[in-house]
């Protein structure tokens, strides 16, 4: 019998593969996404004080539907600025073990557009 792949699980394994090289610093704070079915949310974090610098999420801009690419370029351009108020120019793209396509891929470069560097 075939053992039914559980894709979450998968996505863990990998995200703990790639945080074993991407960390934050206070010079250039990490910028971790996370993907869910019905919204997308992402923080920038400085894993060596270990708290969350700023935070924007799909929920908390209160957008119709918060799990479309035109929500996930809103909530990257909403970090941007978030980010520029904190002072903080450059981050280090953490994607969580998510493939680099679609609503990450547009939250990214949105926020490239909006003016942080990674």
């Amino acid at each position: 019998m075939l053992k039914k792949i559980d894709r979450n699980k998968e996505r863990v394994r990998r995200h703990k593969r790639v945080r074993t090289k991407v960390s934050g610093t206070s010079e250039r704070p990490r910028l971790s996404v996370f993907r869910s079915n019905a919204n997308i949310s992402v923080q920038v974090i400085d894993d060596t004080k270990g708290t969350t610098l700023v935070s924007a999420s799909s929920v908390d801009m209160k957008l119709e539907n918060g799990g479309n690419i035109e929500a996930a370029k809103a909530v990257g351009a909403e970090i941007a600025a978030r980010a520029k108020k904190a002072k903080i120019k450059k981050v280090v793209f953490d994607r969580g073990g998510y493939i680099y396509h679609g609503r990450v891929k547009a939250l990214a470069e949105a926020a490239r557009e909006a003016g942080l560097e990674f």
